[in-house]
This record gives structure tokens, C-alpha cells and sequence, in this order.
């Protein structure tokens, strides 16, 4: 999927993006059902220490065809048009998530990436980079990459997701932002020229 750049709205900086000058915790919401019977969406937030400037670091989470090269747990990409395609991802558990992908934010001055979520899920995902705390040095140099997701489950994937347990899906999505993270940072900092650090997907166009 081929970037394109869209405006970005000029929004409020979200509570976690602020005078924070650590990376916190993953924190997460479980899903559970609402007055009515409606699904409540779950969340997830995670917050990646890259060891590359933030231009390298959105140019890589911009390419999402790439991701299986890096990323062990995003099994193969599918393409199905210039802004859009099927991402397969499998992490601890035994399911295959088909999840279609739709590109709405790609905006490099602003370090956000936002997604539309599709398939076996609906919602959608976004991640905001920012430079690290401290001054940048020769081989010092750290973007934070803050990734938040917020979906239901969609009546395909219902069978499969729901006897899990909330505690298993959140430790599922934890190892897989764990591997991403660390896929990341070897996809990055790998010389020149060389093969890839640890991914084992494929890119289908």
C-alpha cells in the first residue's frame, strides 16, 4: 500500500502525548457487553522506544507491505488497492485474523498513522511518534511510537474470539506489540543491504 498523505484535522494532544517524558505501561480495556446487548469496543495502548529518528520510524510504519518482514506476528499482507489491503496476523493463540486495512492518516509532519480496521475486527488503529526525551546524539537517537487500537469483535471472528478469555486476549495483543516492537528496532538498525532481521511473512500484490 503506497502512502498518501491526507490533512489531519488540528485536534487536542491526547492525555498520553503531553508533558509525559517516560514511556508508561500497556494498558488495556477488555471488551464486555453493554446495556442492551451492543459490544463495548476494547482498547489497547502501547508506547515503543525505537532507536531511530522519527522519519525512519514513520517511513517504516508507513509501509505496511513490509510488515511481515519485521513484525513475526503479521503472517502476510494481501493488497487490494493503493490505500488498502488484507493483513493476516496470528500471535500466541491459534487464530488467524484476516483484518482489512484502509489508510485514512498519513500525515510525516505530524508523525500520525491512523487505520480503519476491517474484517474479523472493526475499529481502528492509529500511532503517534514523537521524538524521545533528551537531546538526540550520534547512535542516541529515540522516537516514541504511541500505538493505540480501539475494535469489536465482527460476527466473523465472533466463534473463534469469544471463549477466550479477556486476560488471554490481553496477553495474546501484549506479545505481539512486543515482538513488533523489537522487530522494529533490528528492521531499522540492520546495515544496509542485509536481509531481514526476524520476520517470517509474506507480501502478496
Amino acid at each position: 500500500m503506497r502512502p498518501r498523505r491526507h490533512a489531519l484535522p488540528r485536534r487536542s494532544r491526547h492525555p498520553r502525548h503531553g508533558a509525559e517524558t517516560r514511556p508508561g505501561p500497556a494498558t488495556h480495556s477488555a471488551p464486555g457487553q453493554c446495556e442492551g446487548g451492543a459490544v463495548r469496543p476494547f482498547r489497547f495502548r502501547h508506547t515503543w522506544v525505537v532507536p531511530a529518528d522519527t522519519a525512519a520510524t514513520f517511513a517504516a510504519l508507513a509501509d505496511v507491505d513490509a510488515y511481515p518482514r519485521w513484525w513475526p506476528q503479521v503472517r502476510r499482507v494481501r493488497r487490494i488497492d493503493a490505500d488498502s489491503g488484507h493483513a493476516y496476523v496470528r500471535s500466541l493463540l491459534p487464530y488467524t485474523l484476516d483484518l482489512v486495512l484502509t489508510r485514512e492518516v498519513e500525515d510525516a509532519e505530524a508523525g500520525v498513522l491512523r487505520v480503519r480496521i476491517g474484517g474479523d475486527l472493526e475499529g481502528w488503529s492509529e500511532f503517534r511518534l514523537e521524538p524521545g526525551p533528551g537531546r538526540p546524539t550520534p547512535g542516541r537517537t529515540v522516537t516514541l511510537a504511541r500505538y493505540t487500537q480501539e475494535a469489536v469483535v465482527t460476527t466473523g471472528g465472533l466463534e473463534r474470539l469469544t471463549p477466550v478469555a479477556a486476560p488471554v486476549l490481553r496477553l495474546n495483543h501484549t506479545w505481539m506489540m512486543r515482538a513488533g516492537e523489537r522487530g522494529l528496532a533490528a528492521w531499522l538498525g540492520r546495515p544496509s543491504g542485509t536481509g531481514e532481521p526476524g520476520g517470517s511473512g509474506t507480501v502478496a500484490r
